[in-house]
């Protein structure tokens, strides 16, 4: 048994030392036990006598049942409990095709083939959830009918009603059976509610069976529920979530639902005579008994005011768009970032502009999408129990949802989470808005820098990309380049050495394999042009330094087959001086005995700086080492900037700012003063050199004349007169 549980803890915690997948740990309390306890024991409950374990399990059932329909305002309701939430749905289906094609179960398929069944579902509605049905219930997907939504009037996730009737009248004019109908109380994305008593009355004309499901259906347990959300009571079923909606792990969802055959309930699996299947509502059962009802109100009531709370701060925050229009009955906020800036195109409103380009709305959207995707990932960081979700809409783009209602219990949000929510928003916007107002800049200053090239990725939320062209770059391949990938990985290594507030990244291009660097977003006010030119000036050096050593390879490998040849001719003319006789072993060792030859060392050195290959007589003769030719100093491309004590790189001057007082002012300047004065110290030192009375020590031209004082001087430098110490600048 140890061995076991210690099998299972491991399987459970896995490795130490790996990172956690993700900072979403369930708050289990008490009726978190409590509902995981209900699993152990009907597992004993299920060894107890048929007798009483049949009556065990009906009343269980039979109380819960109760107990959900008086909670959630549905009078008369049967419940089937399932562990898949689209589970309940299936088993209505089937309900819906057993109670309208009466010979069915007789005929089977062939009834369906003669009058094919159509079930409607909300464009807004989950995704898979038609496939999962088709799926289910062995239909060919043409029996599923698409209803959009609203276009010109009301809200766009809610289904449009007077097109629904359109295609319900289609049709049947076709031979068709309009069969089920799925309404939204809360879409999956945005939380919309659909206008379920006119669906109502369109299902009860044509003689559909409607369903309800979505996270508002929570708030029917409330003493205030709208209308659009009340009318789901009158719907032939409906599904819940009680799990998330009170924090309760391992709880089935519940489909509850009106009908009168119960030997159709039966044949479709919505009953069952299996106390194991009776059981399944068990620990719900000891959750709402732990819970009572105003433990339920409470917290579903709690949820609800949270999204409240940052519904009314929200709206107090400069370029922050809500989505939800129906604020009193969804407890779900939807927000994203977007900000009018002047000159910008109008693509992200509802009605096409026909002036504006296909590609250029694309790439404006695509690019409002990074920036709220960036934020959403922000607030999901720095706050983590708000459980926030970035998701994609179809027609407003990248958005980030607030639904305490899913989340809350679980993850345990308070108000103070919400209000630190707001302030991570506020502190983020100079972010966003800095950083939109830099882009168009940086891509004019990369545009006119020679060598650069502006890589337009509309998935980066930063400032932007750039890349640089080297001079063997192929332009029109997209394939890997493995020397800019080199000159590109030495420039992000100089970049981040500069330690500036930017952010920078190396990755490959939005349409090839070739390296690019990317900025990213900017909190302060940057100087575009500092930044660009730094780009540019060091990825030269970095490629010139590069060819630079592939060129001095060259001369080096060059260089020593040059000195082995100049050694094997030098070897020939000694054998030629010294003549035959000297060669011979024992000859050669009694004539060099007699007449020695006075042969030099002679050997070849290298010169790295001139490229050159040079005798070592010199070296040998007078014992020092040559120095060679001097090299030239190397001409540097950058522009230095004089910077304020304390100021980062790539940030504007504060030179004559306002903002700053006088004594302030009048001190920063000083000091930029001293830095232009030293830095031109050298050239101004220099020509004070040429000056002769300038310096004490220098020789006159007398004592040029005379070579032993110079000389004097050289070999006793402790006779001289004292140096007059050097200026500041010199030094």
């Amino acid at each position: 048994m140890v061995s076991i549980l210690q099998l299972v803890q491991n399987l459970m915690h896995g490795d130490e030392d790996e990172a956690p997948q993700s900072t979403r740990i369930q708050n289990i309390g008490e009726q978190g036990h409590i509902a995981l306890l209900g699993h152990s024991l009907g597992a004993y409950i299920s060894t107890l006598d048929k007798e009483k374990l049949r009556k065990l399990t009906t009343r269980i059932l039979s109380d819960t049942t109760l107990w959900l329909c008086r909670i959630f305002r549905y009078e008369n309701g049967c419940a089937y409990f399932h562990e898949e939430e689209r589970e309940g749905l299936a088993k209505i289906c089937r309900l819906a095709i057993h109670s309208r094609y009466e010979d069915f179960v007789v005929d089977g398929f062939n009834v369906l083939y003669n009058k094919k069944p159509v079930i409607y579902l909300s464009a807004a509605a989950r995704p898979g959830l038609g496939q999962y049905l088709c799926n289910q219930l062995g239909l060919p997907f043409p029996c599923l009918c698409r209803v959009p939504c609203n276009t010109m009037f009301g809200s766009q996730h809610q289904m449009d009603i007077a097109f629904l009737e359109k295609l319900i009248k289609d049709d049947i004019e076709r031979g068709k059976l309009p069969l089920l109908l799925v309404a939204n109380a809360g879409t999956a994305a945005v939380g919309h509610t659909d206008k379920i008593g006119r669906l109502k009355e369109l299902c009860e004309h044509y003689g559909i069976w409607l369903h309800v499901e979505g996270v508002n259906l929570a708030t029917l347990a409330l003493g205030y529920v709208s209308s659009s959300v009340l009318a789901a009571t009158k719907c032939d079923s409906m599904t819940l979530t009680p799990g998330p909606w009170l924090g309760l792990p391992a709880v089935p969802a519940v489909t509850l639902y009106k009908h009168d055959d119960p030997a159709l309930t039966l044949v479709a699996g919505l009953t069952s005579n299996k106390p194991a299947d009776k059981l399944r509502a068990l620990p719900l059962w000891l959750s709402l008994q732990y819970l009572g009802l105003d433990g339920i109100v409470e917290r579903i009531k709690h949820a609800c005011q949270l999204s409240q709370r940052l519904q009314e701060s929200l709206k107090k925050v400069n370029h922050i768009k809500i989505l939800v229009e129906d604020e009193l009955s969804s407890p779900v906020v939807v927000f994203r970032f977007c900000q009018e800036l002047p000159g910008s195109d109008p693509v992200l409103k509802a009605v096409p502009v026909p002036n504006v380009a296909p590609s250029v709305v694309g790439r404006e959207r695509h690019s409002w999408d990074a920036l709220n995707r960036w934020l959403g990932e922000q607030l999901k960081q720095l706050v983590p129990a708000s459980g926030l979700t970035v998701m994609d809409l179809e027609v407003e783009g990248v958005c980030i949802r607030f639904s305490p209602l899913m989340t809350a219990a679980v993850l345990g949000t308070r108000g103070e989470d919400v209000d630190q929510l707001v302030s991570c928003i506020q502190s983020r916007l100079p972010v966003l808005t800095c950083t939109l107002q830099l882009r168009e800049e940086f891509k004019q200053e990369v545009t006119a820098t020679a060598g650069l090239l502006h890589v337009d990725d509309p998935n980066w939320p930063g400032i932007g990309v750039v890349r640089y062209e080297h001079a063997s770059d192929d332009k029109s391949s997209l394939k890997l380049d493995p020397e800019g990938e080199k000159i590109h990985a030495g420039l992000l290594k100089k970049l981040n050495e500069l330690e500036s507030d930017l952010t920078f990244k190396m990755g490959p291009e939005y349409k090839s394999m070739k390296s690019c660097i990317y900025v990213g977003m900017a909190s302060d006010d940057v100087d575009i042009s500092e930044l660009v030119e730094t780009i540019a000036v060091t990825a030269r050096e970095i490629e010139e330094n590069s060819r630079l050593l592939e060129n001095m390879t060259e001369v080096v490998r060059k260089g020593i087959q040059e000195a082995q040849v100049q050694l094997q001719k030098a070897n020939e003319e000694r054998l030629l001086e010294e003549g035959v006789l000297r060669q011979i072993p024992v000859v050669g060792s009694v004539l060099n005995w007699f007449s020695p030859v006075q042969a030099s060392q002679k050997g070849r050195t290298f010169n790295l700086t001139a490229g050159s290959l040079e005798s070592t007589e010199h070296t040998y003769v007078y014992k020092v080492q040559g120095t060679g030719v001097t090299p030239p100093p190397t001409p540097s491309g950058t522009r230095t900037k004089q910077r304020l004590p304390g100021q980062k790189p790539f940030k504007r001057s504060l030179r004559g700012s306002d903002a700053l007082s006088e004594t302030s002012s009048v001190s920063h300047i000083e000091d930029l003063e001293n830095m232009e004065h030293l830095s031109g110290g050298p050239e101004q030192a220099a020509l004070e050199t040429s000056s002769p009375e300038l310096h004490p020590g220098a020789p006159t031209p007398q004592d040029a004349e005379q070579p032993g004082v110079l000389q004097n001087r050289t070999q006793h430098p402790e006779d001289d007169q004292p140096q007059v110490e050097e200026p500041d600048s010199l030094r």
